[in-house]
């Protein structure tokens, strides 16, 4: 899942920075950016599951909950630093034309750091009063709450609720707001994006449960047709005369389209379980899961050339054929990238992010 976020990034960015004018206005675009609706909320709800993942770990080896709570802090802050320090990177190498704001802009690394953090401190208040049978229960229902109230309050704090009192480059961390007085849609905030960090974390607790893995295929089964019956849910939500918020922003803040977005990750989580189960991810090696060990470094690394100085096509003046074959060249080139990274580190090794790596209970 991870790889295909990569890939669906890979796309999005290329045809958005090497497309020129007429290629810009056909419904291949247009397809192109919708398909880049999903990479974002991918990485967040994959995080979300890696949490879970470590913090049952550590819950089982009988860690207290206050050192599962700051063990989990920690590697979240660590990735809001290095998230900082891509910012700072990509500052130094725009010298010159780049404005100083750029290096407060809220991107996505900032708020998987942040959403991490933030299920730090929620997983550590729900460990310290459930130890029972019942905790991963109660560990993710809390988080399914906690990711639908942040859709259900986005609107508001993206409109009547902003919190103008705050500096601008703290109020981004809300709203997106930036430094142009207005709420940015290509930016990353908290709401509505840590939603999908904690759907992911209550899908991980969900998927870690006893009667989960006594069904086995049959739970992924569920968790499609979950999603699905999200997705229709959503539309016909969508489609009643009446609307909870005055100012009501589908694409961007609706949760209308949040619940479209997880029912779609419930549907690849199904796909991706049938796809390594039975599908060509038995085949042998598979550029996908070789890009889901490594998804930070590509991510890191491509930018430069789609976006960046380096970039390997001109900027919006190309055709669709030509950026397709450079998108192309950028995938093959992150595949070599990702092999020549797990090689020196190891077979098998995986990503430097701290969700892709064993933690050790001291």
């Amino acid at each position: 899942m991870r790889g295909l976020a990569c890939v669906l990034m890979f796309q999005t960015h290329c045809y958005d920075s090497w497309l020129g004018r007429d290629a810009r206005k056909s419904t291949f675009f247009m397809w192109s950016q919708l398909g880049g609706t999903l990479p974002a909320p991918l990485f967040l709800f994959l995080a979300g599951i890696s949490f879970a993942l470590v913090t049952d770990k550590l819950r089982l080896k009988g860690v207290p909950a206050g050192q599962i709570a700051r063990t989990t802090i920690r590697r979240g802050a660590e990735i809001f630093g290095l998230g900082l320090l891509f910012r700072l990177q990509e500052f130094l190498i725009a010298w010159g034309w780049a404005p100083w704001s750029d290096l407060l802009r809220v991107d996505i690394l900032n708020t998987i750091g942040l959403s991490m953090m933030l299920m730090g401190v929620v997983c550590g208040i729900v460990l310290l009063f459930n130890s029972g049978s019942q905790t991963r229960f109660a560990l993710g229902v809390t988080a399914a709450g906690l990711g639908m109230s942040i859709s259900l309050l986005s609107p508001l704090l993206w409109t009547s609720w902003r919190p103008r009192w705050l500096p601008w480059p703290l109020e981004s961390y809300i709203d997106g707001v930036h430094n142009l007085g207005q709420p940015q849609a290509w930016l990353f905030p908290i709401f509505p994006w840590s939603a999908f960090a904690f759907i992911g974390l209550a899908v991980g607790f969900f998927l870690l449960s006893d009667a989960a893995r006594k069904r086995g295929a049959t739970t992924f089964a569920l968790a499609g047709a979950g999603g699905v019956g999200l997705i229709y849910l959503a539309r016909w939500l969508d489609a009643r005369p009446h609307q909870l918020y005055a100012t009501y922003d589908f694409w961007h803040t609706s949760p209308n389209f949040f619940l479209i977005r997880v029912g779609i990750l419930l549907v690849i989580l199904a796909a991706a379980y049938l796809w390594c189960r039975w599908g060509a991810g038995q085949w042998g090696f598979s550029p996908l899961i070789q890009l889901g060990y490594t998804s930070l470094l590509v991510y890191w690394v491509h930018i430069e050339f789609v976006y960046g100085r380096l970039s390997i096509l001109p900027k919006r003046a190309v055709d669709i054929r030509t950026a397709s074959f450079g998108l192309l060249a950028i995938f093959l080139s992150m595949v070599l990238l990702s092999v020549l990274r797990t090689r020196l580190k190891g077979r098998g090794a995986e990503a430097v992010t701290w969700f892709y790596r064993p933690v050790k209970a001291s």
